[in-house]
């Protein structure tokens, strides 16, 4: 509605995101003045829920606050309790549970591509108009996402919510032959997640520009998912301004806030806005993509990233977790063609009285998580810190910019439909998983 020059667009509920949310957006003349990213989700307590528990039992907790991506915190609480009890899970162990997250980035990724975030681009309100449109590549995608899903449910023990799961490792590990159909499977999903870069990457993009601050972990040799050391590029500085920091100094530099309009925590880096995610791995991470990924990179327009290339436009996140979705296939099969049974299925874990913490990249962005122990492995506190809390103030600034740019344009003014269509897109550029907001404001009453 229109008050003599102030306008107020009030999205009540966003669509086509994981969770529920809502927008308050307050324009003063031609001046964006006000962008609140609502997250108005009961909150699910999930810290206070793990305290008095076993140290084995995270992984299986934790996993409830997500369907898209329970393999993330599967694999960040098991390495934060590992962490706390000394232990390193290496070769065939470790070489699974990437294999297990490279299942969840391709059907996580792919679900976001196809049915949230691509009708944004070709003038649908849903996949259900994309099909009637694109049938043939709504069923690549669904054959893709199946792909990932098949993953989840041969080292999982089912595609969503994976039980097979355990602090050390698995409960089961399969022996080679039980993968190969898998194998058999992924190469013709290559050639489905190639045809999704080729595909995306000729949508019609609107100029837009990211100067957030990046956060991703980084793992030399490797494209970092399961595991690394939180790096960040500074917005301003370019590739060479690169910095580490301890993963034992995340909350030093990750802290998180509260605000009045989100029952899910925001965050600043080291007092800074910033955007963990696809753009932020592929700029810290890109050189070590699959060959076969980044000559797709190369020809999709992102840059070359075995020479720094950064993405900076929020609205081609779409073409690089399209090439996360490559990589992860090709990944994938490199592991089933080395792959070796172990002689257990899981590495000894004995509880120590210890403070660990453990970091993995989820499809959304990074993901934390920090537990102290007893002597005999009861958890005393926890921590988790999910990719959303990190993004939510960069969605807020890019959902801004998308506006003010918009008004700042020559032509017809932007009514309030068009405006709403464009926060939308914006804020889905992020994907945010808003489910995974697992905190709540603390209530203070006042009364008379």
């Amino acid at each position: 509605m229109n008050h003599r020059g102030t306008r107020v667009l009030r999205l009540d509920a966003l669509a086509r995101v994981e969770g529920e949310a809502a927008l308050h957006l307050r324009v003063d003349g031609g001046t964006v003045a006000e962008t609140r990213l609502r997250i108005y989700e009961p909150p699910r307590f999930f810290e206070a829920l793990l305290r008095g528990r076993s140290h084995t039992e995270p992984p299986d907790i934790t996993s409830r606050i997500c369907g898209i991506c329970p393999v993330a915190y599967q694999m960040s609480a098991c390495q934060a309790i590992e962490n706390a009890c000394g232990v390193t899970v290496d070769g065939p162990l470790a070489d699974l549970r990437r294999l297990l997250y490279c299942g969840e980035w391709i059907e996580s990724h792919t679900l976001h591509i196809y049915l949230l975030h691509a009708p944004d681009f070709l003038g649908h309100a849903d996949v259900v108009g994309l099909a009637r449109d694109q049938r043939a590549a709504v069923e690549r995608g669904l054959r893709l996402k199946q792909s990932g899903n098949a993953i989840l449910e041969q080292l999982g023990g089912r595609p969503i919510h994976p039980v097979n799961v355990r602090i050390g490792g698995f409960y089961r590990t399969p022996a080679p032959q039980e993968l190969r159909p898998l194998a058999q499977r992924l190469r013709q999903a290559r050639e489905d997640a190639l045809e999704t870069v080729r595909w995306v990457a000729a949508f019609d993009f609107p100029d837009a520009v990211c100067d957030h601050d990046l956060l991703a972990l980084r793992d030399p040799g490797h494209y970092a998912i399961d595991s690394g050391t939180p790096a960040v590029i500074a917005a301003q500085g370019g590739p060479r301004a690169l910095r580490e920091f301890a993963l034992s100094d995340f909350e030093q530099h990750v802290r998180e806030l509260q605000v009045a309009h989100s029952t899910a925590l925001t965050a600043t880096l080291d007092d800074r806005r910033f955007l963990t995610g696809p753009l932020a791995r592929y700029a810290i991470n890109g050189q070590w993509l699959h060959p076969v990924a980044a000559e797709a990179a190369r020809d999709a327009g992102l840059g070359d990233p075995a020479l720094g290339g950064m993405c900076d436009n929020p609205f081609r996140s779409i073409v690089v977790r399209a090439v996360e979705v490559l990589h992860a296939v090709e990944e994938a099969l490199r592991i089933i063609d080395g792959y070796e049974q172990p002689p257990r299925p899981a590495a000894e874990v004995p509880p120590r009285r210890a403070v660990g913490a453990g970091a993995t990249e989820a499809p959304r962005g990074l993901l934390y998580h920090r537990y102290a122990l007893t002597e005999d492995g009861t958890l005393t506190g926890a921590r988790i810190i999910p990719p959303t809390a990190q993004n939510q103030t960069a969605i807020e600034e890019d959902v801004r910019r998308a506006v003010q740019a918009r008004l700042d344009r020559d032509g017809p003014d932007a009514d309030d439909e068009e405006l709403t269509l464009l926060c939308e897109r914006a804020i889905r550029n992020h994907d945010p998983c808003i489910s995974c907001s697992a905190h709540f404001l603390d209530l203070t009453v006042e009364r008379a």
